[in-house]
This record gives structure tokens, C-alpha cells and sequence, in this order.
């Protein structure tokens, strides 16, 4: 590969993707950096060259728009995955104005979104079955495929994968965000990429648009913060502003969380209001309809927060079908009103002390889960609380002390986003910074909001080659591995000291360590902001105030040998040293290197950062010791009595005690929490290949092992743990009888969350032949339905909550089916209401049901008296459970006739408030969809 021409940048964005580059010279400090503009269509068969490609796609109808008025200045080729003729930019946000369900929006929003399986083709969110899907990996890749052949059109000479590459992503993007990003630019064939944080981007653009005057410029600002609203996110950062050497030095010292709020949602409040003037409260648009014309008040939106905006403006909202003109209506918003809804709705006058609302459950709208509270204000305020002491180190290293009852509010922000294009919203911020600050807050000039992160990408690029200052990873922290995880003379080995830079690789040769391969490897980690615990490689009292524990993190590292090569009961071990570094999106990096062979390493990475800031305020607890009673260490013997050596020596009546005896040990069992049932776990399947002793020891195993390892997912290992459990399906029961077989559907029933799509439509076409009416007129299948416990069958099948929208189909037509059966009426209304459900427990938002098949559903329940049977009408609260998405929500004639029914059905009123307001479940709601009560210490996140 030859060496490369361009320090190219590229902001993928929510809303637009913007591309900056300069070429690599002996005078790159001087070397200008320019914004690439990309050929994209604007019209069918025209074609223009624009500084932002919108982040929009359009997939047409066959025979919508001829292939032939779709060409591009290159012969297109589409990543893999993709769909043919899709349509990317400038064109396609237009279309998504005029016509309904047909184009793909946020798609950097649903990377990030854990509620769905991001690799699966979900979008467009709201389109109906005719229109073809793309995954949000595939949606991202293709945004920078066109991207690559644009650039390659237009450098032929200068291929883009050979030139070096930054890719902006969220500061607060998790490990699964950034490794997505990853893999959709391999996809659009960018394979030697770097990735930088957005705000950072932000300020390398401020840097070297005024490094000429930077050290004038911060000479009385102490800590600047980074405020970046784009279309889809708020990203924040604080940069600590210093000297050294007498030079200036800027270091990141905090991040905030993931926050989905920004202009999407303004253009989304704007178009509730103009929903209520085209249709008033009695009609509703559909998902599809709602998306189209939010792209109407996005232009109504800019328009209006301009500088010379005029008075109003008209949103149209076109007809479909041969309806498209004749079908037309027009409302008109203010500008007032538009003011109104992003001054005082998104940035409020607050107090600092006004927090933003506590998420009652997720507002979701398009699938996505926006934040809680839309006061972007209250979000910047609590996000300088959770960082008051490193804010508060930063301002008192330049000699400012402030009483405890003065907030450490930083002395100056940049401010970026489309957002910000709007003088109106920019003033509104800087207002509430001095308001709480109770002086000036300045503001430092970013003259291009909708560039900056594209042109700071390249100067980063420009610093990593020593032609620009370099912003520091500012952690401000060391790193230790805890070697003697016991509370009294525990010691820790500082893996990386205070202040390092970010990509510099500590080696710690002198210390070795036997690494087990192919099980899990548990790593402790806490850090410190004492600068006495600075030296890599050194053991260190972890006695002090100063050590914060962080989240225990639990890997199984692979092993290359074959299981066959060792002998019985032998581990594969390896001899190690560590290897760590500070990654340059702020994760620590630990590679355990073998001493024999330096090519072998085992990468472990950490998310740092997450949870730093709220450790600061929430005490020194270990969380890997929280949960476990003060005798696991007998309540663990007592398993391994039970299930371990050999029949002749062990107790035969310990097994009917054993549940009596853990409960003296541990406490009743409702209260062990989740560290606790882990360890017991553990034990358990260390013990499996004993649980068929006798019919006790087997149904004991698969009672305790499924309650110790509910709900399959949740805790550090449980993805290890679920692969041994897996192993056991295969080999079903020992002994057929039908207390064994309810316990063992409900062993899986249990786990089910823990279970992949494929292994879940496994265990479905086992039992599917039973629960198909069909069943009941074969005597053989009809026997072995009643041995084999139907009923836990059943409530099996409706938890499996990953099988593809096809089989839930199926088999809520079966379960209608056999209604007329009343003895197993309380399963069949469970898994009815489970397998509709709105929400779901685990599972991914788009194998779901569809309204209208849920509306079909309803009749059957409509008739029937919920007074004399509470399972109907929990079974309807589930079918017509508000979320907030319309794709996912019932229709406002479904709804109503469910709520009349229940407030005459004398059901709980918190049945009443799921279907009539977005609610989060209680514990006993929880218990009833899930079939047992979460572990506790375990929280379902809506």
C-alpha cells in the first residue's frame, strides 16, 4: 500500500455527514484544511457536489422512479446487505418529505440503541411489509460507501482507504456503538480508520482556527466545556485548560453520558403541534405519516429560529396515492410558537439546582428511546454536578476556591450542532451558564457549527503527526488491578499512572501471571486521583479514601488448544505478563501478553468512564463483593455435598434439605441478589454432570440452577455461563415424569433471555407440535402433551421472545385456537399477553407483533367477562401497553374500548395507567409478565 496523501476527516452524522481533508506536506502545519464536497442527487437525473450529505435514505417503490434518473458520476456498488437503487442524500430527504414509510432517518441514533438487534433490517422503523429493510449497520455503511466512491471518483490517484482516516463518533458512545462504527466502515470498505470523540473534534477546530491567539484567548479560563447538540444527541465534555513548560496544554477531564436528545426532538415537538391543526385530538397520524412531515417542520424549524425569520411559515402535508394533490392540506406555525416550543421547552431558564426528571419509563417515538426530560438545560447542570470534583481541582489549580454552596461552573464553552445555527438558542445557553456561574461565561467562536467536527477531526490527525498542540485523554486517574480481593490488606498493581498519554503501552514485565484460558477471568479494578499512586508496575495499600472500585469485569478468553490435548480435569493455562494502555477514546486496554511468544495476546477492554462520575458522589462500596453473604463460602460446599463425589459417599437425605439448608445459610432466597445467585450458579453447573443421582437431585438442580440464573443475561459472565447450560438441552431429562418436565420447561423458560435467536427456535419446534391444535387429534401427541406439563410448554413457547416475527404469528394463532379448552385457560391468556406484548421483556422491539395484528386479536377478549378472569384482562392491558411508538401502539379505538372495559372490570389502577400513559412496570407487574420476580439488585431498563 503506498503511503498516504490526505489527513482526511469525516463526521458521520445524525443528520448530515460532512467529510474535511488536507493533504500531507513537509509544512502541514500550514497546510490548509478543506471541506470535500460530495456529488449526491438533488432531482431525478441531476446530480450536484455539496458541503453536507444528508445523513437520509430513500427506498423507492418498484417502478417509482426510473433506475435510470438514479445514476451517479461512478458506477455505484452497494455494501453488502443493501438493498439495489436506494437513494442517499440531498434527494432523499426531500422524498421522505412527500411520501410515507420510505425513508431511513437517525440511523447513527439506532447504533446506539441496545433495544433492538442492530444488525437486523428494522429500518425504515416505520414501513410497512412491502418495503425492503436495511440494518442501522448498513444504513451507516452505506453513508460512508458513498462517501468512498465519491472521494475515489474524484482522487482516483489517491484512493480514500489509503489515506488516513478519523471517524467522529459520541464521547458517550459505549464499546458496542464504537465497535459497530467499526464494522460498518470495514463494510463501506474504510478498514484502517481512527476514531475521535465529537467534542474533542470540536475543540481541535477552536484550536486551530486560533492557535495564533489560543494562549491569550484561555489565559483567564481555567476549565471550558464542549456543549454539542446535533441533530440526534447532546455530547458533553470538559476540558481542563493549563500549562507545561511553560505551553499550553488542554486535557479532557469528563464525559457525559449517552444522551438521545437534540434537534430531531424539536422537529418532532413542532410536529405534534402541527398534527393537532391538520387533524385535531380525534385522528392521529400514522408512525410513517408523522415521519413525514416532521421532514415539513424541520425547514418550518430553521426558517424561524434564523436570524431574519419571518413571521410564519406553512407546512404541507401531501396526499398519498392518487389522492397525492387533491389530498393536500396546510397549517401554519408562528414564529412565537416556534420559539415557545425550542426556547422554553428545550432551553428553559433553570436553576442549577433543577435536575432533569427522573425517566418514569423510556419516551420512545420512531423506536428510539429519547431522553426522559427534553430541558437540554437541566441535562448541562446535573452533567457539571456529577463532575464538581474534578471541575473543582481544575478551577483550584489555577488558585479559585469556591464555598461548597457556589457550583464549579466552567468559564467558557464552544458550542456546536445545528442547533447553534440558531442565535436565538446559543444566547438562551450562554444566559443559564452566567446565571449559575453568577459572572460571564464566555463564549469561544465556532463560526461553522455544522463543520467544526469534520475540520477537527483533520487537526487531530494533523496533532497525531506533531504539526498541532495534541489534547490530553485528561482521566486524571491511575488504574489498579486488585490483586487480594479481600477487604482487610488488599493490594493493588498499578496498571496505568496518573496522566499518561493516550496510545502509550505499559509493559509490565516484571510481573507474570498464570492465565486460565477458556473460562471466565474475573478483573477488579479501582482508581485514584492521589498523585502519590503514580508509578506503572508498582503495588500499592488499597487502604485509602482516594481508591474508587469499579464495576468487576469478567471475560473468558480464548484458548487455541483442542479441549481432546488435555488430560482430565486440567486447565489450560498461560504464563502472561500485562500490557495496557489508555485507548484513544478513553477505554482502558489491557492485553495479557505471553512470555513465550509476544504474538499471542488475550485483549480485555474496559468501559472507564461511565460510571466515574457518579462513584465520586456514591461512596467507595465494592461492587464486586456487594450481594454476597457473609457464608457463600458454605452455602457452596453445601452444593458441592450435595451434588459432588460419588453415590456411595454422599448423604442421601441432604438433597431434601438442601433449599432449607441455603436459606438458613443465605436468607430467605427472594432476597439473594444477583452476585450471590451467580456464585451459586457457579457451583451448580460445576456440578451438572450429577444432577441425575435420583429424580430429586435432578428436579432440585433444575430448580435451583434456573432461579440462580434468571433471567439469563444481566451479569458479567452470563454469556459464559449460558454456553455451558446449552450444552445440557441436548441430553433433555433422565427421569420422564411430569414433576420432572415442568421443571425442566421451567428451567428454560428461566434462562430464555440468555438464549439466541437460533437455539430459541430449536427448543420452539420441539414443543411446537404440542401446542398445535392439531395435537389434540393424534392420542399419542395427546398423552404425551399431559405427561410432558402442557401448561409449562405453553409459558415456555410465549418467553421466547427472539423467535422471528413468523413463529409469534403462528403461535398466537394456535393459542386462539385452543381457547375452547377452559382447564388450561390461565396459560393460554399468560402466553396470549405475553407473546402480543407492547414492550418486551428482552427481545428485540422489531420481532414484535404488529398493531393491526393486534387489533384483529382484541375481538376474541372483547366478549369474554375479564370480572370472572383477571388473566384475560392482563392479557389486554399487555396486548394494548403504551410505549410511545406509534409503530408499535394500538389504535386510539382499540385503546379506548380496552380502557372502558377495565375501569368496568375493576382491575388495578395500575393496569389502567399501562394502557392509558408510558409507565414503567413495578415489581409485581414484572413478576407477572416475566413468570418470577426479577434477582434482586437486578433492574429492568425500559
Amino acid at each position: 500500500m503506498s503511503s498516504p496523501r490526505y489527513l482526511v476527516g469525516i463526521d458521520l452524522g445524525t443528520t448530515h455527514t460532512v467529510v474535511a481533508y488536507t493533504p500531507i506536506s513537509d509544512d502541514l502545519e500550514s497546510s490548509p484544511i478543506k471541506i470535500f464536497e460530495i456529488d449526491q442527487l438533488i432531482a431525478p437525473g441531476e446530480v450536484a457536489r455539496k458541503p453536507l450529505l444528508p445523513s437520509f435514505r430513500y427506498h423507492p417503490a418498484d417502478g417509482e422512479i426510473d433506475p435510470s434518473q438514479l445514476v451517479l458520476p461512478w458506477d455505484n456498488t452497494p455494501v453488502r446487505g443493501d438493498i439495489p437503487h436506494a437513494i442517499i442524500g440531498d434527494f432523499a430527504r426531500e422524498l421522505g418529505a412527500k411520501v410515507e414509510g420510505r425513508q431511513v432517518v437517525s440511523a447513527k441514533s439506532w447504533l446506539s440503541h441496545t433495544g433492538v438487534d442492530r444488525n437486523e433490517p428494522i429500518l425504515p422503523w416505520s414501513a410497512n411489509t412491502s418495503v425492503q429493510k436495511v440494518s442501522p449497520v448498513v444504513a451507516s455503511a452505506s453513508y460512508l460507501n458513498h462517501v468512498r466512491q465519491a472521494w475515489d471518483y474524484h482522487h482516483p490517484d489517491a484512493k480514500l482507504n489509503r489515506q488516513e482516516v478519523v471517524i467522529t463518533v459520541p464521547a458517550s458512545f459505549d464499546e458496542s456503538a464504537r465497535a459497530l462504527t467499526l464494522e460498518a466502515s470495514a463494510m463501506a470498505g474504510l478498514t484502517n480508520i481512527l476514531l475521535l470523540e465529537e467534542p474533542q473534534a470540536v475543540c481541535y477546530d477552536w484550536y486551530a482556527q486560533n492557535k495564533s491567539q489560543a494562549e491569550h484567548l484561555l489565559q483567564d479560563i481555567p476549565l471550558l466545556m464542549v456543549c454539542d447538540v446535533g441533530g440526534g444527541t447532546t455530547d458533553l465534555s470538559l476540558i481542563k485548560v493549563g500549562t507545561k513548560a511553560g505551553k499550553l496544554t488542554l486535557d479532557r477531564i469528563g464525559v457525559g453520558d449517552h444522551l438521545m436528545l437534540g434537534g430531531d426532538n424539536i422537529d418532532l415537538a413542532l410536529a405534534h403541534l402541527a398534527e393537532k391543526r391538520l387533524h385535531g385530538d380525534s385522528k392521529k397520524l400514522s408512525a410513517a405519516g408523522l415521519s413525514k412531515l416532521i421532514q415539513q417542520t424541520r425547514k418550518v424549524k430553521e426558517r424561524l429560529l434564523s436570524g431574519n425569520a419571518p413571521e410564519s411559515a406553512n407546512i404541507t402535508m401531501l396526499g398519498s396515492g392518487s389522492r397525492l394533490i387533491g389530498g393536500a392540506k396546510s397549517v401554519a406555525l408562528t414564529r412565537d410558537e416556534v420559539h415557545g416550543v425550542a426556547l422554553d421547552g428545550f432551553f428553559p431558564r433553570t436553576a442549577f439546582s433543577d435536575q432533569p426528571a427522573h425517566r418514569q419509563a423510556a419516551v420512545v417515538e420512531f423506536g428510539l428511546p429519547y431522553a426522559a426530560d427534553p430541558a437540554i438545560s437541566k441535562h448541562l447542570a446535573q452533567f457539571i454536578s456529577l463532575h464538581d470534583s474534578v471541575c473543582r481541582e481544575s478551577l483550584r489549580e489555577k488558585g479559585i476556591e469556591l464555598s461548597k454552596e457556589q457550583p464549579a461552573i466552567p468559564a467558557a464553552v464552544i458550542l456546536n450542532g445545528g442547533v447553534f445555527n440558531s442565535p436565538l438558542l446559543s444566547e438562551r445557553v450562554l444566559e443559564n451558564f452566567s446565571a449559575w456561574r453568577g459572572d460571564t461565561v464566555t463564549e469561544l467562536e465556532n463560526p461553522h457549527p455544522d463543520l467544526a467536527v469534520a475540520f477537527g477531526a483533520v487537526a487531530y490527525a494533523k496533532a497525531r503527526h506533531g504539526a498541532q498542540l495534541k489534547i490530553g485523554g485528561g482521566s486524571a486517574r491511575s488504574f489498579f488491578l486488585v490483586l487480594d480481593d479481600k477487604k482487610k490488606d488488599r493490594q493493588g498493581l498499578c496498571l496505568l499512572p496518573k496522566g499518561l498519554d493516550e496510545g502509550t503501552e505499559i509493559r509490565l514485565k516484571d510481573r507474570k501471571f498464570a492465565l486460565t484460558l477458556g473460562e471466565p477471568v474475573r478483573f477488579n479494578l479501582v482508581s485514584s486521583t492521589d498523585d502519590q499512586h503514580t508509578q506503572a508496575g508498582k503495588l500499592y495499600p488499597i487502604d485509602h479514601e482516594s481508591f474508587v472500585s469499579l464495576p468487576p469485569f469478567i471475560a473468558t478468553l480464548d484458548s487455541e488448544r483442542d479441549r481432546s490435548e488435555l488430560a482430565a480435569n486440567q486447565k489450560d493455562r498461560e504464563e502472561v505478563t500485562l500490557a495496557c494502555q489508555l485507548t484513544e477514546v478513553g477505554t482502558l486496554q489491557l492485553e495479557c501478553v505471553s512470555t513465550q511468544d509476544d504474538t499471542k495476546r488475550w485483549k480485555v477492554e474496559f468501559a472507564i468512564r461511565k460510571d466515574l462520575a457518579k462513584l465520586n458522589q456514591s461512596g467507595h462500596a465494592n461492587l464486586a463483593e456487594s450481594g454476597v453473604p457473609a457464608k457463600m463460602d458454605d452455602a457452596v460446599a453445601l452444593i458441592k455435598q450435595v451434588y459432588g463425589g460419588s453415590t456411595k459417599t454422599a448423604d442421601p437425605k441432604a438433597i431434601k434439605t438442601i433449599n432449607k439448608q441455603l436459606e438458613k445459610l443465605l436468607g430467605k432466597r427472594d432476597s439473594w441478589e444477583t452476585p450471590c445467585l451467580r456464585e451459586l450458579a457457579n457451583a451448580l453447573l460445576d456440578s451438572r454432570k450429577r444432577r441425575r443421582r435420583s429424580d430429586l437431585h435432578e428436579r432440585n438442580w433444575l430448580k435451583l440452577a434456573g432461579f440462580t440464573m434468571r433471567p439469563g443475561f444481566g451479569y458479567p459472565s452470563d454469556e459464559w455461563r449460558m454456553e455451558q447450560i446449552w450444552s445440557l438441552y441436548q441430553h433433555g431429562i433422565q427421569f420422564d415424569n411430569p414433576k420432572t418436565w415442568s421443571d425442566w420447561w421451567t428451567f428454560w423458560r428461566r434462562v430464555a433471555g440468555g438464549l439466541t435467536q437460533e437455539q430459541q427456535k430449536l427448543i420452539f419446534k420441539e414443543i411446537a407440535k404440542y401446542i398445535n391444535p392439531s395435537a389434540l387429534r393424534n392420542s399419542k401427541l395427546a398423552k404425551e402433551m399431559q405427561d410432558r406439563s402442557y401448561e409449562d410448554m405453553v409459558r415456555l413457547a410465549a418467553s421466547l421472545e427472539n423467535l422471528p416475527f413468523e413463529y409469534k404469528l403462528q403461535l398466537i394463532e394456535w393459542l386462539f385456537g385452543r381457547l375452547q379448552k377452559p382447564q388450561f385457560a390461565q396459560a393460554h391468556w399468560w402466553a396470549i399477553g405475553r407473546i402480543a406484548t407492547r414492550s418486551p421483556f428482552y427481545g428485540s422491539a422489531h420481532n414484535l407483533l404488529t398493531p393491526q395484528h393486534v387489533a384483529y386479536c382484541l375481538p376474541e377478549l372483547m366478549d369474554l367477562d375479564w370480572r370472572n378472569d383477571s388473566n384475560i384482562a392482563f392479557a389486554a392491558v399487555m396486548m394494548c401497553r403504551m410505549t410511545g411508538d406509534r409503530a408499535l401502539d394500538v389504535d386510539d379505538e382499540s385503546r379506548q374500548a380496552v380502557l372502558e372495559k377495565l375501569k368496568l372490570s375493576k382491575v388495578p389502577e395500575s393496569w389502567i395507567e399501562m394502557v392509558s400513559s408510558v409507565k414503567m412496570l413495578t415489581e409485581s407487574e414484572t413478576k407477572r409478565v416475566f413468570g418470577d420476580a426479577l434477582p434482586a439488585g437486578l433492574r429492568l431498563l425500559d
